[in-house]
């Protein structure tokens, strides 16, 4: 399914480039390379699942129209899709997303529905009114086609990682229900055996590596609060979780000022703009060394979408120098 998606994403998703910087490496001890997707369409890997769901539907299906909940960059991705297919999206939000994830949305020509993230359940409203309007909901991670969209990510891994002769390394993905995670792990176990992917979650929200230990899907205890919105879930997908028992290494967590930090790292050492959590793979490699192993370390530098305010914040108050 991965390949099947990776020939119908050609000439549609972008090939987003592997980077090193030798000032990064010396801060991690060892060579890290960022799998920059922050640079895809819609700013996000996300754009890969929505385009894999939506054109892997009928053309009837797809005239009907499609929805999806999501806190932004999920949003954005299956909106985008949906429009250059030619149909409707309604996208259920949550009502504290970062403005600029709202707003990209409905300028993408999706209807934005919000909701209050601490008192309703985005699940009910997307199967009520997909059901009132026959629409198909697309999952931001436990649906097999966006799984399999997320993991043409770990496809373009292998092969740039073969063009430099790395073999071997840490993977560190953003995580949160675990379906870039998830896709990573099964296209690393095809074609770059040697490469162990590591959920990396912000702290309090750590379902996935308290799920991992436990061997038993866990669930966090609240659903807002964290400035790393675009990755924070409730509990590990029921698809999801035992991809990522069976392939994934032991769980990282990070705190919110690591993510910053490490955000105002990408900023001056890639020129790239990342929202926190989309840093938070960076922030482990640079931050969490001692629980990796080896001479390179991957991570997915998975989002950028950000509110200015956020990212000044993380400027002003982590200057890299």
């Amino acid at each position: 399914m991965i390949r099947a998606a990776a020939l119908r994403l050609k000439g549609h998703v972008r090939r987003t480039p592997l980077l090193n910087s030798s000032f990064v490496d010396e801060i991690a001890g060892r060579r890290v390379w960022i799998k920059t997707e922050a640079l895809q369409h819609t700013g996000s890997f996300k754009f890969r699942g929505g385009w894999s769901a939506i054109s892997a539907l009928s053309p009837e299906v797809q005239k009907a129209g499609v929805i999806a909940f999501s806190s932004g960059n999920h949003a954005q991705g299956v909106a985008l899709a949906a429009r250059m297919h030619g149909t409707k999206s309604v996208i259920i939000m949550p009502s504290n997303a970062p403005r600029l994830k709202v707003e990209n949305t409905r300028a993408l020509g999706a209807e934005v529905v919000l909701y209050d993230r601490d008192t309703e359940d985005r699940q009910e409203i997307g199967l009520s009114l997909s059901q009132a309007r026959g629409l198909t909901l697309i999952k931001p991670y436990d649906e097999p086609e966006v799984i399999a969209g997320q993991g043409t990510c770990g496809l373009e891994i292998a092969e740039q990682a073969a063009e430099i002769g790395l073999a071997a390394a840490d993977v560190l993905v953003c995580c949160g229900g675990g379906g870039l995670t998830s896709g990573i792990a099964l296209a690393l176990e095809a074609d770059a055996p040697l490469m162990r992917v590591r959920p990396v979650e912000p702290t309090d929200f750590d379902d996935v590596t308290r799920s991992l230990e436990t061997g038993i899907p866990q669930i966090n205890s609240r659903l807002g609060g964290s400035i790393c919105d675009a990755i924070v879930t409730p509990t590990p997908g029921v698809l999801t979780f035992p991809i990522m028992k069976r392939l994934c290494g032991a769980g990282i967590v990070m705190s919110e000022e690591d993510c910053l930090r490490a955000m105002s790292v990408a900023f001056a050492r890639f020129k790239v703009v990342l929202e926190p959590g989309g840093a938070i793979a960076l922030a482990a490699a640079l931050y969490h060394s001692d629980s990796l192993s080896g001479e390179d370390v991957v991570c997915i530098a998975s989002g950028g979408n950000v509110d200015a305010e956020m990212f000044s914040r993380a400027l002003t108050d982590h200057p890299c120098i």
